[in-house]
């Protein structure tokens, strides 16, 4: 079964129609979905998810420290390495998705660094992904480098400044 490596940004809590749609068609596409624990679009996702009563689901946590799984789905538990803190932490959980997926949808809010380097490690490895950016109510997919250089390129922030920028196709509808 192909999985999708569904995440984003802790500011965003809710979901417009347009990404509704989107996991309406992950659903009905029966994909496997890969979501983290954290709260925002994490959450917001699983609880839409949990709405529909879709049970392809497994949540990614760090061991012994599942945040947040609404559904009650299984749990993956990613061992991190001893001493581990922050964000470094929470990457390990992030590179696991990565790894297990064939495609990601991720909610951006342009500033988010976390899901500018899940956008950039899924390109890395070849994986087309599907990004909302909250800010300018805008899904385009992404499958290259330059595409993702073309998408951060004209924001003014210092995300635009990260190296998780290194890695952005025209809009195909993959679900």
């Amino acid at each position: 079964m192909k999985a999708v490596f569904i995440g984003g940004s802790r500011r965003i809590s809710r979901l417009n129609a347009e990404v509704r749609s989107r996991l309406d068609r992950i659903v009905e596409q029966k994909l496997t979905v890969l979501v983290g624990d954290a709260n925002g679009a994490d959450r917001a996702v699983q609880q839409y998810l949990n709405n529909r009563r879709y049970t392809d689901v497994q949540v990614f946590c760090m061991k012994d420290r599942c945040r947040n799984n609404v559904g009650a789905w299984p749990c993956v538990e990613v061992p991190a390495p001893k001493g581990l803190r922050g964000t470094e932490f929470y990457t390990m959980k992030d590179q696991e998705m990565t790894n297990r997926a064939a495609i990601g949808l991720m909610l951006w809010d342009g500033e988010s660094a976390g899901t500018l380097a899940n956008i950039s490690r899924l390109i890395d490895q070849k994986k087309p992904v599907v990004v909302f950016q909250s800010k300018l109510n805008e899904i385009r997919t992404l499958r290259t480098a330059d595409e993702l250089r073309a998408l951060v390129g004209p924001m003014d922030s210092e995300v635009a400044k990260s190296p998780d920028c290194r890695t952005a196709v025209p809009e195909r509808t993959l679900f």
